[in-house]
């Protein structure tokens, strides 16, 4: 974890509401995995909490964040221009497994809504590994907003709520049409999600990794205000409850109850 003030590169608004920024920021960027995120902070002095983004992508130099706007702060980001800098922490939390343990294994991975762009991270990362890697992902529309950059990484499986692409459905809907068979899943996206990929994977016999979306304070693990349930005890809290920014945001399906 490093704090620095990091220099935008690009910003632009890649679909509705949902903005794509590039920050140079090496010491951050060389270091981070996918599934972690990092924090931004905002200029405004009224606004004292940074806001958790994950990590889309990233090279030894450059951060790529990619950003649904839900308040002021994202707000803020969205206006800002290349060539600016943003005060940053990060990366932070535990990412998905290391990917050389998954070679030549099926790895599924579900993103659905602003839980899509760190899989797009994780698809580069499983493929380079050896993995045969199948992006199965879920948006509401036909605003399919990074879906053309899976595919240099392995098989596309798009469902969308109204049907215009893809799947008519979710994503569980869009795996079992295409009669998948996974070795692992992992997952980022809304609970609804999440809580029926758990459920799939438990009565299948799949290992399964989510990651958990969850509103952050500190996001440094000291103030408890990001904990989620879990089956066994935390040593930090010594009640059955983990802290999504630093126990997570990734855990093992098994690990957590909804």
């Amino acid at each position: 974890m490093t704090e620095t003030n990091g220099s935008i590169t690009a910003n632009k608004e890649i679909a509705e509401g949902i903005f794509d920024m590039k920050v140079k920021a090496p010491e951050a960027a060389s270091c981070a995995k996918p599934g972690q995120f990092v924090s931004l902070y905002s200029t405004d002095q009224s606004r004292l909490l940074p806001r958790p983004i994950s990590i889309c992508n990233a090279n030894d130099q450059t951060l790529r964040l990619v950003y649904r706007v839900a308040g002021a702060g994202t707000k803020e980001f969205s206006e800002k221009r290349a060539g600016e800098t943003i005060r940053l922490v990060g990366p932070l939390g535990n990412g998905f497994p290391e990917a050389a343990g998954f070679a030549g294994k099926r790895v599924f991975l579900f993103g659905g809504g602003i839980g899509i762009p760190p899989m797009l991270y994780a698809a580069g990362v499983y493929a380079a590994a050896g993995a045969g890697v199948t992006a199965v992902l879920g948006y509401r529309d036909q605003n399919t907003f990074l879906a053309n950059e899976f595919s240099p990484f392995g098989e596309v499986l798009l469902a969308t709520e109204d049907g215009s692409v893809g799947t008519k459905g979710n994503v569980l809907d869009a795996y079992r049409e295409a009669k998948g068979e996974a070795d692992v899943m992992m997952a980022c996206g809304p609970l609804p999600m999440l809580r029926a990929l758990q459920q799939f994977s438990r009565e299948n016999g799949i290992p399964c990794f989510l990651s958990l979306e969850e509103k952050m304070a500190c996001a440094v693990g000291a103030c408890l205000g990001c904990v989620v349930k879990t089956v066994k005890e935390d040593a930090h809290s010594h009640v059955k409850n983990a802290r999504v920014c630093k126990d997570g945001p990734v855990f093992l399906a098994e690990e957590i109850v909804f």
